[in-house]
């Protein structure tokens, strides 16, 4: 598998996300879990992307228990800011003392003494992102944490952290099901600051591959029964653009989430996108978009048929959308 730069991180061209083992899409098993991570590894896919809200917590204990004896084969990321409270309640929490007892946290959880990139998860409208970056720039200062990131920032907030301490990446859903940062100016905005694009939810939260064709395909639990993308006419529509997608993946003789994410891959050399999953089997096909090649031709195509804004409903309630 071929390197990527994000700021001047280097990680592999495809990551691992990891959220899905242990949060969100239904029930999971640890063993193939760990498994999958010892697989996606062996491959060269080395990039894991994890955070303390995934279970909650649960996720960042797998993954240690995964990457034992194996820390140095990886590129380690996890996040901080979406706050479990006593009460069970959860809010965004960027102060700067949480940010530290956050990071202790989750290196306790992985089993590790430093994290390659630590981003914030959800910005937090009620604390200066200087101050939270601020005292991310002190974990590195003592050597907890290599690289910093942010998830889901708008440009202003994005120029504004990258002021304070550089910003290696940005992470944010990018996919032919949303490709809004494309549209709000977040892309333009990392590639002039030099900042590297992660994309999550590279196959549209599973819609991409075609394997869901009706909403009850979706198991018991799973958190994307409630995302309006997944309801009523809306997941006809969007199954309709996923039809065509699968007719240009056919004739490139691969599969549609295949395409997706080689798809990303071809829009510029400093996105990774980071398909999750739980399963060797899907990692497997995954992992074969890196041989999938796109000319321009195959590109115009795509774009005929999934162009910017052809998703129907919101993607999800985003939990910094008022100081995005």
């Amino acid at each position: 598998m071929e390197q990527r730069q994000l700021g001047s991180l280097t990680v592999s061209e495809l990551g691992l996300g990891c959220m899905g083992m242990s949060a969100f899409y239904g029930g999971g098993d640890d063993a193939e879990s760990i498994a999958v991570i010892h697989a996606a590894i062996d491959a060269g896919c080395t990039f894991l992307d994890t955070a303390d809200i995934y279970g909650p917590f649960k996720n960042e204990t797998l993954v240690g228990r995964a990457i034992a004896g194996r820390r140095d084969d990886v590129v380690l990321a996890t996040k901080f800011g979406l706050e479990v409270k006593a009460d069970g309640s959860r809010g965004i929490n960027g102060r700067p003392e949480y940010v530290h007892s956050a990071c202790d946290a989750s290196l306790q959880r992985l089993g590790v003494d430093h994290v390659d990139l630590y981003y914030q998860h959800r910005v937090d409208p009620t604390v200066p992102i200087e101050d939270t970056v601020g005292a991310m720039a002190e974990l590195v200062a003592a050597g907890k944490v290599r690289h910093l990131g942010l998830s889901e920032a708008a440009p202003d907030t994005i120029r504004r952290a990258h002021s304070t301490h550089p910003i290696t990446a940005l992470q944010s859903e990018y996919s032919l099901w949303t490709r809004d940062p494309e549209d709000n100016e977040v892309l333009a905005t990392t590639a002039e600051l030099g900042i590297g694009f992660v994309a999550y939810s590279p196959l549209g939260r599973g819609f991409l591959t075609g394997r869901f064709r009706t909403p009850d395909d979706l198991p018991e639990g799973d958190i994307r029964r409630e995302h309006p993308r997944f309801q009523g006419e809306n997941f006809q529509r969007n199954l309709d653009v996923v039809d065509a997608v699968h007719e240009i993946a056919a004739a490139k003789d691969c599969t549609p989430g295949q395409l997706a994410i080689a798809w990303l891959l071809a829009q510029r050399q400093d996105i990774v996108p980071i398909p999750g999953t739980k399963r060797r089997a899907y990692l497997e096909q995954n992992l074969g978009a890196v041989d999938v090649r796109l000319d321009a031709g195959d590109l115009a195509r795509i774009e005929a048929v999934a162009p910017l804004g052809i998703t129907s409903g919101a993607r999800y309630a985003d939990l910094s959308a008022v100081h995005r």
